[in-house]
């Protein structure tokens, strides 16, 4: 069984795309820079690692404007 699942994920960030876009962006900084902001972590590989911050609640999504088309949608 994966940690954490992807139904405890789903519970902070509404979308799994949104939920991979944050979870790469943050694996690429901590390979980069470091940092992490748990105090121990389940997982040794650095996606893992940030899908357990995401599951702590230290990563979140800003909301964005309902009213943003973009070219593809029009």
């Amino acid at each position: 069984m994966l940690y954490p699942s992807v139904d405890s994920l789903k519970t902070q960030i509404d979308s799994k795309y949104s939920l991979v876009t944050v979870a790469s962006k943050r694996a690429r900084q901590l390979q980069e820079e470091g940092g992490e902001r748990l105090t121990s972590y389940v997982s040794y590989k650095k996606v893992g690692r940030a899908l357990e911050e995401v599951a702590a609640g230290e990563l979140t999504i800003l909301s964005s404007s309902d009213s943003v088309v973009y070219d593809d949608e029009v």
